[in-house]
């Protein structure tokens, strides 16, 4: 049952979008192909059980943490305008 000016199924055709969005975005952070042998950002020796373990891997596990880390903080932005973002 929809409520207000919104056709049936519109709030789960907006959960979907945001489950597409969500696996489209980490789909596109898997690395493929060669992996380095060094570290991209500080050189160090990647471990030849990580080169195994994630094909393509660029950085050590320090760097990949300390980027995840920073992807973490920023947070995201509500693109699509729901009722409790515009609540706050």
């Amino acid at each position: 049952m929809a409520g207000g000016w919104s056709r049936d199924g519109a709030i789960q055709d907006q959960i979907d979008a945001s489950v597409d969005e969500a696996v489209q975005r980490a789909r596109s952070r898997l690395s493929n192909g060669e992996s380095a042998l060094n570290c991209e950002e500080c050189d160090q020796v990647i471990p030849e059980q990580r080169r195994k373990a994630i094909p393509g891997v660029q950085l050590c596990v320090a760097c990949q943490t300390a980027l995840e880390k920073q992807d973490a903080q920023s947070g995201g932005i509500n693109r699509r305008g729901s009722k409790d973002s515009q609540l706050r």
